[in-house]
């Protein structure tokens, strides 16, 4: 009888430190101009940084303790905010058990023509000014988020509703990110009810909302008397649960040095303590004739340096540009060659780092493929960006391709039986603090 008991203890623990393994998404393999057996992270397997995320991604799935946080920075191709919730719900719906928080958010819609991700919808009927990081100047310090909205109106409210059938976004803990000259302290509503902030700290702008039930939606009040003003510049969704959050953090029209200039960018960040950052940033940089491939190259390195410091063992992941095309008059557009050199500068920066490339660039097809997407219906004319479908396939190719490496080391790397080589914070989630404000 004790020979069974132990054996059985020996499969328990093997069932838990070695966990059935998600299996990739179904990609349509009817485009014969995407070279499909090239879909891959490229990364030195010595990688530190790779193996501690892969590490620390085998830990949480294993235990159900600790979270994984991957942040997805970008242009227009992370605002529009397909891409990323494609990656985001993939993840969820291959550990059901560990949907941590949304995570960052930005109320895009919230201003006149800017684009908001489908899966959370937007609604503030009053007039709000919008900052981008790609502004000259910035009336107000910007954050991690590389954009804000400015109220001035005692009625001001902005709506926020999830809108991702598939997985339980639901939040306990909002944390609004803002800034007032006045004092002024935005409230929420949630059920005909107002409530006011749990903690407010003015030194992180950080206003701290712990609920007594979770939700899946709510309205952020900014009370702004006359001549007062609120500039609100993210919004961080916690549910306090382990897992996986993927934050996707875009600007349309944002490159490098605008995510350089956004001096709150670090003390943002810090909140998150990002496990893992994926670069989307480069379309921009790359898009004029005059591209400088060695200063594009120091102010990556620059960006890097900024998240090393809140977390040295982060892994970073580089995306290359996609083929694009520059419109020369209507109708008439030509390939970018720039495209190229931005590849060669990613495959430095990965080796510069101990980072991996996602070499989209390949993956897509090469130079002039974007054309082929958008006979394909895969890209929009501008053939710069991608249509709908477009970039879901893109979101289902980079995490077929962040899967099968993270299975492959796991493969590579078996684990006998648990071990003690977890740092002290392994299983914190960095939001799931006693006093969140001051201890920042």
């Amino acid at each position: 009888m004790r020979k069974h008991i132990t054996l059985l203890t020996a499969l328990m623990l093997f069932a838990m430190w070695c966990p059935a393994q998600p299996r990739p998404v179904e990609v349509p393999k009817n485009y014969n101009f995407i070279f499909y057996n090239n879909n891959d992270l490229r990364y030195d397997a010595a990688s530190p940084t790779m193996k501690t995320f892969f590490e620390k991604w085998r830990r949480v799935t294993a235990t159900h303790q600790g979270n994984v946080n991957i942040v997805h920075i970008g242009g227009s191709h992370v605002q529009a905010g397909t891409m990323s919730n494609t990656i985001r719900t993939n993840l969820m719906h291959a550990y059901p058990d560990l949907i941590a928080g949304r995570g960052m958010i930005f109320p895009y819609s919230a201003a006149a023509k800017c684009n908001n991700p489908r899966d959370y919808r937007v609604h503030c009927p009053q007039k709000v000014t919008l900052t981008r990081n790609i502004y000259k100047e910035h009336t107000y310090p910007l954050g991690l988020c590389g954009i804000a909205i400015t109220a001035a109106d005692s009625a001001t409210e902005v709506a926020i509703a999830m809108n991702e059938p598939t997985v339980d976004y639901s939040t306990s803990r909002i944390i609004i990110f803002g800034h007032s000259d006045e004092h002024v302290v935005p409230l929420l509503r949630i059920a005909d009810r107002n409530i006011y902030p749990s903690y407010a700290d003015a030194r992180t702008e950080r206003f701290v909302f712990n609920l007594s039930q979770a939700t899946d939606s709510f309205t952020i009040l900014l009370p702004c008397q006359a001549g007062e003003r609120f500039t609100l510049t993210g919004i961080c969704l916690d549910n306090r649960r382990s897992g996986f959050s993927f934050h996707s953090i875009g600007v349309n029209g944002a490159s490098v040095p605008d995510y350089l200039r956004c001096q709150n960018l670090t003390r943002d960040l810090r909140l998150l303590r990002p496990d893992m950052v994926v670069f989307g940033i480069g379309i921009n940089d790359a898009s004029g004739k005059d591209f400088d491939t060695a200063v594009f190259r120091a102010n990556y390195l620059a960006l890097v340096d900024s998240i090393r410091v809140i977390n040295p063992d982060c892994a970073f992941v580089f995306i290359t540009n996609n083929d694009s095309f520059r419109r020369q008059r209507r109708n008439r557009y030509e390939v970018n060659r720039n495209g190229l050199l931005a590849r060669e500068v990613f495959y430095r920066l990965a080796n510069e780092t101990n980072g991996a490339v996602w070499d989209q660039f390949e993956v897509m097809g090469g130079l002039k493929s974007m054309d082929k997407w958008f006979k394909a219906k895969l890209a929009q004319k501008d053939r710069v960006h991608f249509t709908q479908e477009g970039y879901v396939l893109i979101g289902n190719l980079f995490y077929n391709a962040l899967l099968d490496a993270y299975t492959s080391y796991t493969r590579k790397h078996p684990v006998d039986r648990p071990t003690s080589t977890a740092t002290p914070d392994s299983f914190t989630n960095p939001l799931d603090f006693l006093n969140p404000l001051s201890q920042q």
